[in-house]
């Protein structure tokens, strides 16, 4: 009977093994693809880039059990590849949710793909149950690898932490931003009393929806579309008023339109397309690109398949240049949804093939400059100081 209950034992102990091991990482491996495709970038080309101040406003790194120290051929994002990819300051979004056959048309929000990674990842009990305790847990992430990164690696909280990295960078300093964010607003758990808990922890960008509706606002996917609820009008007020940035990403055309009639500030659409290139539910439409200028707002566009109708360089400068044209060359930057369970042409170490792109689109270097992150930077240095 001893013999039968130690080699159930250890059969479960190899079971959880493999389960808190080698699933996470199998898992990511089959979501967060290369096509493996590469171009080449001019002498040129590279010098310009590594002039450029490159933000990126959204990837979901956080989500999956690397170490952001550690080199890895997995997923799209590491400090590593960061620095190659000469990027300043990279959003790090907090997934925390997601529903079963997620899609761009339809989507309830009585399921949830994070759970099982949650537990097959090992993360802490309190995670287990409680969405605002996960994007907690990301927070702890991140700061945790900044204490290891012996000075390379910096989250950016206010106007000074972010004027201070682009001084740092200027005199040659090797260090890379880090900022906090949410995917959608579920994490709030229907509480306003949450965005402070959020803000203490170090988000300063929050997002209303993702792919389902929220207590905030609808989605774009969801299954009503409603606009920007009275809950969501005070969290938008509130988180304002703390110095966090509302991100309209993934919210619907009627969450969109609300949250420009209250908003004081700018807010942005951390990543997607524009219609204008790629015909999708979840692109931009003409009408919400001028919208979004006339809030003073950026758009990042993003580079995976269902952003752009194709992973390439190219595709993602199609939509650059039409996003300029239609909303202005202020009001557009770069969103790439690294690492969020996509499918890409090139990772984060290889982001000067972008500034090829638009070199060989007859874009002007100083506009290029400012796609590449002067407009983003400007955004964060106004968005972040509390009111």
């Amino acid at each position: 009977m001893k013999k039968l209950v130690w080699g159930t034992a250890a059969l479960l102990g190899v079971a959880a093994v493999g389960l808190f091991g080698f699933a996470p990482g199998i898992a990511e491996r089959g979501m967060n693809k290369q096509t493996g495709a590469t171009w080449p970038v001019s002498a040129e080309a590279q010098a310009l880039h590594k002039t450029l101040t490159v933000i990126d406003l959204h990837s979901d790194t956080l989500m999956w059990k690397r170490d952001l120290l550690s080199e890895s051929s997995d997923g799209h994002v590491d400090l590593k590849r960061l620095e190659a990819g000469n990027v300043a300051l990279q959003v790090f979004s907090s997934v925390t949710k997601t529903p079963r056959g997620q899609n761009y048309e339809k989507n309830s929000d009585e399921t949830d793909n994070i759970t099982p990674l949650v537990i097959a990842q090992g993360q802490p009990l309190r995670t287990w149950g409680s969405l605002l305790e996960r994007s907690l847990w990301h927070a702890e992430k991140l700061h945790e690898v900044e204490k290891r990164a012996d000075g390379r690696l910096r989250v950016v909280k206010t106007p000074t932490d972010l004027a201070s990295l682009l001084a740092d960078r200027a005199a040659g300093k090797r260090v890379t931003g880090a900022l906090l964010s949410t995917e959608g607003g579920q994490n709030l758990e229907g509480n306003l009393a949450n965005v402070k808990r959020l803000h203490d922890a170090g988000f300063r960008m929050l997002g209303l929806a993702h792919f389902f509706d929220t207590e905030l606002a609808g989605s774009m996917a969801g299954e009503k579309k409603g606009g920007l609820t009275a809950l969501g009008a005070e969290v938008v007020r509130e988180a304002e008023k703390r110095g966090m940035i509302i991100d309209v990403a993934h919210s619907s055309p009627a969450a969109f339109a609300d949250v420009l009639k209250i908003a004081t500030r700018p807010v942005v659409v951390s990543h997607g397309g524009v219609k204008g290139t790629c015909d999708t539910p979840r692109n931009l439409s003409d009408d919400q690109l001028r919208a979004l200028a006339a809030n003073g707002g950026v758009v990042g566009i993003g580079y995976w398949d269902a952003a752009i109708c194709q992973p390439t360089p190219e595709a993602t400068a199609k939509a650059i240049l039409h996003a300029v044209k239609v909303a202005g060359i202020d009001h557009v930057g770069l969103g790439s949804d690294y690492d969020g369970a996509t499918t890409v042409g090139f990772d984060t170490a290889h982001l000067d093939v972008v500034t090829q792109a638009l070199m060989q689109a007859g874009m002007h270097e100083t506009d290029i400059a400012k796609v590449m992150g002067g407009n983003t930077a400007r955004l964060l240095a106004a968005g972040l100081a509390p009111r």
